[in-house]
């Protein structure tokens, strides 16, 4: 499905599953026990499933810092963990009372000399048989999709320090397992993404003798952005499958909480969406809504075809032997349609309890045309429909305030009034402000809204015209613009400087995108598409996590922007407790 051998070393999925894999093997036969910490065991899951490891007589998943775990001399451990202070300290008390036969330590990235020397002095008992550097140090989402799962990475414009190190050793480790040494382009207009440039330039120069991988003709990019630069992607509601589920549900890690759905089973209170081993959702996840409701139709069909006949046809030992043969599948498929019918079922039954139909719509306004007394007519006409919940009303109004900013008839007061009125909180209100100070002109170091040549204003026109299907998704991330310009060549280098000296003369055809402050993923479906579309061009997209509006507004507040308008001193209190 995903061309693996084609994509072999641009499929972020792939890349971390090898490593896995390989831990695994190098282990030899015998029973085993895995060994991992928070990040990793996260890491982990998110490329294999439990059923898939346990084939591989891994029997035992333990976390390094929980206390009470048994003495199993008949078990190896592998180890896969995160080169942090506290796990090599973990790893220390572990090697001077071991409690498995035989250790191989596999650490998610670059590990000092001292700390592995601290290591090698506290094996008295000679139980390791290795220590290796495998660099599965992010979450692999998509194969071209991965995160760090940091929320709040940035302190007003720049960097919190230990974010920096987290997301520098993420991108290295990144580059690592696609094994790139690239050249680095950066968004001239933020300080962080200069910042994270040098930063990933200074490892690549220290470890110099890992990133000696084979020279390619035309030397692969890593473009470095900012969130800020545009903050209309994150506040859309979205419509195909994985995006939706995401904005409405909220996915954590390929997992979905499903536990406030009115009169849900037991059974389906978490479900897991992983392209991985569901086709269904593999084949769905970037098909619009209407068209997921007909394929959810036919899956139904299809199994309703399948299901045993069991009374009228278990007569012979034959029918059961194949009834049995087929039951694994039939069970599978089984909790496959209950799930995918679960999940868009309730997100049928929230887009008609918040009216999201009508909403997107005057969302899809305000981002895409440039009618500015219309986008007002609506937004105030939405905001009078009790079934426009406070969180609808209050993104209506960010979007409204980011794109008609410095208008002459700009009419934000009044829509703050309306928003008053409607009785919106003042979080949300609040929040109207900040993200117009995280994401406003001042800070864009680029133009979101106007079409720039009769070309683009001509596209825009025939997109109008395509009809109703498409009211919904004619908005294109401004990440579109920029890796289209890339590709061509046509990046304005005044805007996207190198790093340092060099440039690159030819057009790029392995490309990194990360974006500081989270990517979404209505990005990863147009990243998705231009791996499609643009032969001979492979583009993988990253962020400090991935990004729904509720997470965003998050993202907002923790920056601390806010706080530069009046409530100055419940700001500060607020950032003191950022996560």
């Amino acid at each position: 499905l995903w061309n693996t051998c084609q994509f072999a070393t641009m499929n972020v999925v792939f890349a971390v599953k090898q490593y896995i894999s390989k831990m695994i093997e190098d282990s030899g036969p015998g029973m085993k026990v895995l060994l991992m910490d928070k990040e990793t065991t996260g890491i982990v899951s998110m490329v294999y499933t439990q059923s898939e490891i346990l084939q591989k007589e891994v029997y035992l998943f333990e976390r390094i810092d929980s206390q009470n775990r048994e003495i199993m001399k008949h078990l190896k451990a592998i180890c896969f963990l995160r080169p942090t202070k506290e796990n090599v300290d973990y790893m220390i008390q572990e090697l001077r009372r071991p409690k498995y036969s035989i250790y191989f330590i596999y650490f998610s990235n670059v590990i000092s000399k001292s700390d592995v020397k601290s290591l090698a002095e506290a094996d008295e008992q000679e139980v390791v048989a290795e220590v290796q550097e495998f660099y599965g140090d992010y979450i692999a989402v998509n194969p071209h999709l991965f995160s760090l799962n940091i929320l709040g990475c940035c302190q007003g414009r720049n960097w919190d320090p230990a974010q920096l190190s987290r997301t520098t050793q993420g991108l290295t480790a990144l580059l690592l397992s696609l094994k790139k040494c690239p050249m680095i382009r950066y968004q001239l207009s933020s300080e962080a993404a200069k910042r994270l440039a040098e930063c990933v330039k200074q490892v690549i120069t220290k470890e110099y003798e890992l990133f000696e991988f084979r020279r390619t003709e035309v030397p692969p990019l890593l473009l470095i952005l900012d969130r800020c630069d545009d903050a209309i992607t994150p506040l859309l509601n979205q419509w195909t499958y994985q995006a939706m589920v995401h904005e409405l549900l909220g996915i954590n890690n390929n997992r979905i909480d499903l536990s406030r759905v009115p009169g849900i089973s037991k059974d389906l209170r978490e479900v897991v969406l992983s392209a991985e081993n569901d086709e269904f959702y593999a084949n769905n996840m970037y098909l619009n809504f209407a068209e997921i409701g007909s394929n959810i139709k036919n899956l139904m069909e299809d199994f309703q075809k399948k299901k045993p006949k069991e009374q009228q046809k278990l007569e012979s030992i034959a029918d059961m032997k194949a009834f049995v043969e087929n039951y694994p599948q039939f069970k599978k498929m089984s909790g496959t349609v209950s799930k995918h019918v679960t999940v868009v079922g309730e997100l049928s039954r929230l887009v008609s309890e918040r009216n999201l139909l009508e909403v997107s719509e005057v969302e899809q306004e305000l981002a895409c045309q440039n009618d500015h007394s219309s986008a007002l007519q609506n937004v105030k006409r939405l905001l009078q429909n009790p079934k426009v919940t406070e969180f609808d009303a209050a993104r209506l109004v960010m979007l409204y305030a980011l794109h008609y900013e410095r208008h002459s008839s700009n009419s934000l007061p009044g829509l703050m009034m309306d928003l008053r009125n409607k009785g919106v909180s003042e979080k949300y209100r609040k929040l109207v402000s900040a993200v117009v100070e995280y994401g406003g002109k001042r800070v864009r170091g680029s133009d979101l809204f106007s079409p720039k040549d009769a070309v683009a204003i001509t596209k825009q026109f025939l997109k109008g015209l395509k009809g109703v299907e498409n009211v919904y998704t004619q908005h294109q991330p401004f990440l579109h613009e920029t890796l289209d310009h890339l590709i061509k060549g046509k990046l304005k280098e005044n805007l996207y400087p190198y790093l340092g000296p060099s440039t690159l003369r030819d057009r790029p055809q392995d490309i990194i995108v990360f974006v500081i402050g989270g990517a979404t993923y209505e990005e990863a479906l147009t990243v998705y598409n231009l791996n499609r579309t643009t032969p001979g061009v492979r583009i993988v997209l990253g962020g400090t996590t991935v990004h729904n509006t509720k997470s965003f507004l998050e993202e907002v507040l923790a920056s601390g922007l806010h706080s530069r308008s009046k409530e100055s001193s419940q700001a500060t209190s607020r950032s003191a407790s950022r996560r």
